[in-house]
């Protein structure tokens, strides 16, 4: 969707006034950026319809009636959720600017959104796309290192392509990873890890082009990596592992912290490795958990084994 505005009321250009703001801001990534924008939007257009043009005009029950058309027009509450917040941002910067609209952004409530678990590849799926024979080709070489240092230490996908070589402690086998808000965490480095780096690190000599070149992994060009080529990259290597499934470079972050947590049972060192601001956003790997213990209890227990149910007179719906 076009993120310009159209009608330039003066709810479009209050909006405006906001959106130079918001791209200044340090408390949001990117991407949630742009999300806000595109609710912002259609914020607008929704008000252009009820005949609301300017911020006065808007109050808690014309939002509540937004987010009403919204669930009638199918989306879901977790997007909904997000649009709720995208709008609080927005009638907050208003009140900061002293631009009057009535509508309170703490009455704005988003609907609960139910956890949805993580899909983790199993134990026997990282083995396979770690530890099978390669060819000797340099960027499968680094392709695999990438991988073994994502699930060896939970990286997030931007934290991996952000790692430059001093970052590195491989005397200690601990990384400095800048992650969201640009927090700075340490994070242990497996010794699989360390030795895939120790067989990367001459390979990214060979192929610098500018010896000035921080970057940890690099292109074939010599110069840092995007995210976007390590998803393809990931992909490429399950190709070559024959997997049979796609595999999302977030997955090994899942992995990491659900293999974890199975072995450890320590909720706090992988909240901290993960590094989560809020240990209720590492909690969903205990259900995860928990799915998975539900499931080996069904099976060997013998009075948790489900049955099929009884077959009944298809005749007679009274028998």
């Amino acid at each position: 969707m076009n993120n310009t505005l159209i009608t330039y009321t003066p709810f479009a250009l209050a909006i405006e006034q906001a959106r130079a703001e918001l791209a200044q801001s340090a408390q949001l990534s990117p991407k949630t950026c742009a999300a806000y924008l595109i609710d912002w939007n259609q914020l607008a257009a929704y008000a252009a319809t009820q005949e609301i043009h300017e911020p006065s005009a808007l109050d808690d029950r014309r939002l509540r009636g937004y987010l009403a058309h919204c669930r009638e027009t199918g989306l879901e509450n977790r997007s909904i959720a997000r649009k709720s917040s995208a709008i609080r941002w927005l009638l907050r910067y208003w009140q900061r600017q002293h631009i009057f609209c009535p509508a309170n952004p703490e009455a704005l409530k988003p609907p609960k959104t139910g956890k949805k678990l993580p899909n983790a590849p199993a134990i026997e799926t990282i083995n396979q796309l770690l530890d099978q024979p390669l060819p000797e080709d340099i960027l499968l070489l680094r392709d695999r290192c990438m991988f073994e240092l994502l699930y060896s230490s939970g990286l997030r996908v931007a934290e991996l392509v952000n790692l430059d070589v001093t970052d590195l402690d491989r005397s200690e086998g601990i990384a400095r990873v800048t992650g969201k808000r640009n927090k700075t965490r340490l994070v242990p480095v497996g010794s699989r890890a360390l030795n895939r780096i120790n067989e990367w690190l001459p390979l990214r000599q060979s192929m610098l082009r500018e010896f000035t070149e921080p970057a940890l992994f690099i292109n074939r060009l010599g110069s840092r990596l995007t995210t976007r080529s390590v998803q393809y990259r990931l992909t490429r290597l399950s190709q070559h592992t024959a997997l049979g499934q796609a595999l999302h470079p977030h997955q090994l972050r899942h992995a990491f912290a659900t293999h974890v947590l199975e072995s450890s049972g320590d909720l706090r060192a992988v909240q901290e490795m993960l590094g989560h601001e809020s240990l209720a956003t590492t909690q969903i790997y205990t259900h995860l958990d928990f799915q998975r213990l539900a499931q080996v209890y069904e099976a060997a227990h013998p009075r948790a084994q489900r049955k099929k149910p009884l077959e009944t007179n298809q005749d007679d719906p009274n028998e």
